[in-house]
């Protein structure tokens, strides 16, 4: 459908760059209030879900003509990382609570971020730009 298309690659693009510069300071430039916005909390929550939701549909809804998951396989696994990193950033925020798993998780997850945050908004963008490529 071409709505969760368009959802896929704005959320992409926003969650990957909210992911990238969430560490950085702001610069004086054009975009330190859309980066301020970025980093509160509940935004970050509602980015995440959303993210998440749209890529994990984004694997069961196809384009006309495209192939069924594998043609949208990238985005979908780029938005679907971001989205998850963004809500286990929120929720170690905001618990206390700390498994084995939930480390592990946060070393592959969180400590990456900004390397899912790259894959998640190239993704976007190649996706917008190359339409009907395979993987893309």
């Amino acid at each position: 459908m071409v709505q969760f298309y368009l959802l896929s690659v704005i959320l992409n693009i926003v969650s990957g760059y909210s992911l990238h510069s969430f560490a950085t300071e702001n610069r004086g430039g054009k975009f330190d209030g859309v980066r301020d916005f970025l980093k509160d909390p509940t935004i970050r929550l509602v980015v995440g879900i959303l993210t998440f939701m749209v890529g994990f549909f984004k694997l069961l809804t196809v384009m006309r003509g495209d192939i069924p998951v594998i043609g949208d396989l990238i985005p979908s696994a780029a938005g679907m990382a971001a989205g998850f990193t963004m809500l286990l950033e929120y929720y170690r925020a905001n618990s206390t609570v700390s498994t084995e798993t939930l480390e592990r998780l946060d070393r592959i997850f969180v400590a990456n971020r900004r390397i899912v945050g790259i894959v998640a908004f190239s993704s976007g963008v190649v996706h917008f730009l190359f339409a009907n490529v395979l993987f893309l």
